[in-house]
C-alpha cells in the first residue's frame, strides 16, 4: 500500500495550477446521464473518485472516450444499466448522484447505499424522501436502494430538513425532466451546487434560483449536449494556501475561483498573511514569519467549509497563540486530531471543538490518514514538521488531491511517493 514520505521542515515558495473541483465534477459527470447527445466536461481531475465514477458509467453503457487537456466526452444515448453495483460505490458517497437522474430519464434506478469517509452521518433518508415526493416508489432491500417510476416523475415543492449537498444535486438532477414546475427549498447554496446547476442550464434545463436556498425547476422532456468547463476546486486551493502559510511561505496559485474562496482568505488575512488577487490567480506571503492562530467555526456555504477545518488544525498547531475549532457539520471530523498530537500538537478536544494551543516547533512520525481532508492536514504537518513523516492509506488522498507530492514538491516540499 503506497505511502507518502515527507522530510521537514520545508518552506513553500513558487506557483502551482489548481485542477477543477472534485466536488463538482462528480456530480456534472452524473448528470451526463440526463444527456441525450454527447457531452463533452473539461478540466476533470485525475483523482480516484473520478476513476471510479468514470468506471460506474461505463458499466452502465455510457461510452466514454478521454481527450486532450483533462477532457472527458460522455455519450450516455445507449444506457443498458439502471445498476450502481456494490463494488463501484462502497468507496464512494457521491455515487449516490445516480440515483436522481436514472429515475428522471429511465424511470427505474437500483444503487447501492454508498461508501466514502467515515467523517460522521450523512443519511440517504432526505435523497429517499425526496424522490418519493416526486413520485417514485422506493425499497432499501439487502443494502440496495430500489426505485421505479413507470409513468414519470411529477413536479413536487420539497423543503429540505436539513441543509444537504449531495441531497440538493440529486434532487435537482431529478426534477430536471419531472412534469411541472418544481421547488427545492433549503437547498444547498455552494459553488458546486451552482456549476451543477449551470451545467444543466447549458444542456436545456429550467432553473431559476440558482446560487440561492430556493430552486426553482421547470421541468423539460429532453436535454442535449454541450461542452463544459468544470470550475477549479476550491479547497485544493484553499490546501495550499494553509500549507505555505503554516511553513512561513509565499507561493502563487493560479486558475482559481477566488469568489468561492472568501472565507478562507478572510481567515488566512488574520494569521498575518499578505494576499493579493487578480483574475484568476491568488498569491500569499508570510513574509517569512510564523501564523498567528485564528479561531474557525464550520458551517454550510457561505460559511467557512467543513472541507477545509483539518488544514488550518495543522496550521493552528503551530501558529502564534490559541485557537479554538469548531466543527458544525460533521460530528466525527476530528479524527486527526490524535495523529497530529503524535507529532507534538497541543491539543484538547471537548466534544465539537478542538482548542490548539501553538507550538514552535512538530516533529516527524508515522502517522495514518482517517479521511480525506484529514489526509491533507497530515502533510501539511509533515511539510513543517522537523524529520521524516509518512503518511499511512494514503488512497484517502487520491480521492480529492490530484497529483499532490508533484504538486507540493513543485513548491518545495520534500515528499515522495514509497510502497
Amino acid at each position: 500500500m503506497d505511502k507518502l514520505l515527507i522530510t521537514g521542515p520545508s518552506q513553500l515558495h513558487g506557483s502551482v495550477r489548481i485542477s477543477g473541483a472534485k466536488n463538482a465534477v462528480l456530480p456534472i459527470l452524473a448528470a451526463t446521464l440526463l444527456c441525450e447527445q454527447p457531452t463533452t466536461i473539461n478540466r476533470v481531475p485525475h483523482l480516484r473518485d473520478v476513476t471510479t465514477t468514470m468506471e460506474l458509467l461505463g458499466s452502465m453503457g455510457v461510452n466514454l472516450t478521454l481527450g486532450d487537456d483533462n477532457s472527458i466526452e460522455l455519450d450516455a444515448s445507449n444506457v443498458t444499466s439502471y445498476e450502481a453495483p456494490y463494488e463501484l460505490v462502497k468507496t464512494m458517497r457521491a455515487s449516490i448522484l445516480v440515483l436522481g437522474p436514472l429515475l428522471a430519464r429511465f424511470g427505474q434506478a437500483k444503487v447501492s447505499l454508498p461508501g466514502g469517509c467515515a467523517i460522521g452521518s450523512r443519511p440517504v433518508d432526505l435523497h429517499i424522501n425526496g424522490m418519493r415526493a416526486l413520485g417514485a416508489s422506493i425499497s432499501v432491500e439487502k443494502g440496495f436502494i430500489n426505485a421505479s417510476v413507470p409513468n414519470g416523475l411529477k413536479a413536487a415543492d420539497i423543503t429540505l430538513e436539513t441543509i444537504t449537498v449531495t441531497g440538493t444535486e440529486n434532487l435537482l438532477m431529478a426534477a430536471v425532466l419531472a412534469k411541472g414546475t418544481s421547488v427545492i427549498r433549503n437547498a444547498a447554496r455552494e459553488p458546486e451546487v451552482t456549476d451543477l446547476a449551470n451545467f444543466l442550464v447549458s444542456v436545456g434545463a429550467k432553473i431559476s434560483g440558482i446560487g440561492t436556498h430556493t430552486l426553482e425547476v421547470e421541468g423539460v422532456d429532453s436535454l442535449s449536449g454541450t461542452e463544459y468547463t468544470v470550475l477549479s476546486d476550491r479547497i485544493e486551493a484553499g490546501t495550499y494556501l494553509v500549507a505555505a502559510a503554516a511553513s512561513c511561505g509565499a507561493v502563487t496559485l493560479k486558475d482559481v475561483c477566488l469568489d468561492s474562496l472568501n472565507g478562507v482568505l478572510d481567515k488566512l488575512r488574520e494569521t498575518g498573511a499578505h494576499i493579493t488577487t487578480e483574475g484568476d490567480t491568488v498569491t500569499l506571503d508570510m513574509k517569512g514569519e510564523r501564523p498567528n492562530a485564528v479561531d474557525i467555526s464550520t458551517a454550510p456555504y457561505p460559511g467557512f467549509p467543513t472541507d477545509m477545518q483539518a488544514q488550518f488544525v495543522a496550521m493552528n498547531a503551530v501558529a502564534n497563540g490559541t485557537a479554538v475549532v469548531t466543527e458544525n457539520v460533521f460530528e466525527n471530523r476530528f479524527m486527526h486530531v490524535q495523529e497530529l498530537q503524535r507529532m507534538g500538537a497541543d491539543i484538547r478536544l471537548q466534544g465539537n471543538t478542538v482548542i490548539i494551543k501553538g507550538v514552535k516547533n512538530l516533529t516527524g512520525a508515522p502517522v495514518m490518514a482517517t479521511d480525506l481532508r484529514a489526509s491533507a492536514s497530515l502533510v501539511i504537518a509533515g511539510i513543517i514538521a522537523h524529520g521524516e513523516t509518512l503518511v499511512d492509506r494514503i488512497y484517502h488522498i487520491d480521492r480529492g488531491y490530484a497529483c499532490i507530492e508533484e504538486k507540493m514538491t513543485q513548491l518545495g516540499a520534500n515528499i515522495k511517493r514509497v510502497s
